[in-house]
């Protein structure tokens, strides 16, 4: 199935653009308003098509089929191989279609073309784990009385709303659809209105794959609109929300009145802290890619680096060097290495927190403003220079707040426990690499940091198979692994008298 969409003329160039439609009860259509949003490149600023603008009637249509999906059971109670199937299918549609969907996302999100094939690679596995978890949902039998039967079932919450943020589309959608639809549920999935072009395309997909007409609706349009009705709504029993934090906190506040289930995975100030004794090479170049994979657009990013005073010169120097060497341009250039921001919006909330660093005291050490880039084309995209502020004050906002952009603040520590509390100071507490080759300190450090993920010597960020999410202002719950399988279940226990009944009363 290839992409497409309806073309509709474009009065400014003369030049088709496609209008492309939601997908409710399995049929596409057009906002009920018959409103649409204008969807860019934000390398280049040019249109890329229209998406429907949706509202609360659309909410409530796609709510409501859904829920009437859900009650049939034409998912919710499909034996579990055949849902697992059906899932592994999507996985392999998704798969044949990589190199599509992954230019969609480079020119939909302004990522380079090699990161959107990791996404879309990401997006397959993450579905085929969920596939084959989903004939291990299993309860448990629970030893009582002799004289009883007791056990849990692992039953699907219902209907869910998904929420998912303009910076990896189709892969925070993988991590929410998937394990709703292996648990059972039926969703309303709602991108973000600047990049919802590869979450229309999953929405098909799962068409394609077999999954039933209602089970997955996509609904796109503003969030103070679509998204409020969708948190709001009474047959909506739980909401997972991928974004920033003090959206999170709305939507917390929002479901709170009527206790649906939440699941939040909300920003990050990461640390990346560095001993003398770690192999600091590797500690500077994985300390690159920690910070500027997708422009620092990504609520795991390493946004602080913290190194032992001992070496902090020569990491500092090292870093330098390497990370103004880096390629800022044309995503679909294969020689690429930062490509564009978002918006116009984060383009200028990078140079106002640089401002503000300089204020605090901070020095910019690199960066520290626009590129001039040599492609006409691109003179209308959203661009900023890896950056990177030294801040002797980590009080400082530039310290403490999340940026969302390739902006590094950089500061010292003289031992474990100066590092420990510097790490641990701020509000956040998602994900923390630490760069040491003495084994006890790891161990220990692993349990004195308060963060979700505490990552030793390497790149990684996640596996499927583990859990993800954060401490403090960083998230409620987990996603991905059995962990994040478990948001998406409730247990219900039940007791079986295999004797006599009792008399209570004596009557």
């Amino acid at each position: 199935m290839a992409i497409d969409a309806t073309g509709v003329q474009n009065s400014a160039t003369g030049r088709d653009v496609p209008l492309y439609k939601m997908i409710i009860d399995g049929r596409e259509v057009d906002a009920a308003s018959g409103e649409t949003l204008d969807v860019y490149n934000p390398a280049t600023g040019k249109l890329l098509g229209r998406a429907p603008k949706g509202g609360a009637v659309d909410v409530e249509a796609a709510v409501r089929s859904s829920r009437a999906a859900f009650d049939s059971g034409s998912w919710s109670r499909m034996s579990a191989m055949q849902r697992s199937a059906t899932i592994y299918k999507m996985a392999d549609i998704i798969e044949a279609r990589r190199e599509e969907l992954a230019l969609l996302e480079t020119r939909n999100a302004g990522k380079t073309l090699a990161d959107a094939r990791g996404d879309v690679d990401y997006t397959v596995e993450t579905f085929r784990y969920f596939a084959g978890a989903t004939p291990r949902i299993l309860g448990d039998t629970i030893p009582v009385r002799p004289d009883f039967l007791t056990y849990t079932l692992q039953e699907p919450v219902g209907v869910c709303g998904l929420i998912v943020p303009w910076n990896y589309p189709l892969l925070m959608a993988a991590w929410k659809v998937a394990p709703a639809l292996a648990a059972g549920c039926t969703a309303v999935l709602k991108p973000a209105s600047y990049t919802p072009l590869s979450v229309f395309e999953l929405g098909k997909i799962a068409l394609e794959a077999g999954v039933p007409e209602g089970v997955l609706n996509v609904v796109s349009g503003p969030g103070s609109t679509v998204g409020e009705a969708l948190v709001n709504h009474p047959l909506v029993d739980k909401i997972a929300f991928t974004g920033e934090t003090y959206t999170g906190q709305h939507i917390l506040a929002s479901a709170a009145r009527q206790i649906k289930k939440v699941t939040l995975e909300l920003g990050g100030k990461n640390a990346n802290i560095v001993f003398e004794d770690a192999d600091l090479d590797a500690a500077v170049r994985v300390g690159i890619s920690a910070i500027y994979a997708n422009n620092g657009q990504a609520c795991g990013a390493r946004a602080r680096i913290l190194v032992q005073a001992s070496v902090y010169d020569r990491f500092v120097e090292d870093f330098t060097r390497r990370s103004s060497g880096l390629r800022v341009g044309d995503p679909l250039d294969p020689e690429t290495q930062i490509g564009a921001m978002i918006s116009q919006g984060q383009v200028e909330r990078a140079e106002e927190y640089v401002g503000l660093g300089t204020a605090e005291g901070g020095r910019v050490l690199f960066g520290g403003r626009r590129p001039v880039l040599d492609k006409a084309e691109l003179a209308a995209g959203h661009f900023y220079s890896p950056t990177a502020i030294e801040m002797p004050d980590h009080s400082s906002k530039v310290m403490q707040d999340e940026i969302f952009g390739p902006v590094v603040a950089v500061g010292t520590f003289k031992d474990e426990d100066e590092a420990v509390r510097l790490t641990n100071g701020t509000r956040y507490g998602l994900l923390a690499t630490v760069w040491t080759n003495d084994l006890r300190r790891a161990h220990r450090l692993a349990r004195r940091i308060k963060a979700g993920g505490v990552w030793f010597n390497t790149e990684v960020n996640f596996f499927t198979e583990a859990p993800f999410g954060g401490y403090g202002q960083s998230g409620l719950g987990r996603e991905l692994g059995p962990h994040g399988l478990d948001q998406y279940a409730q247990t219900k226990v039940v007791g079986i008298n295999l004797g006599e009944a009792g008399n209570p009363f004596n009557v």
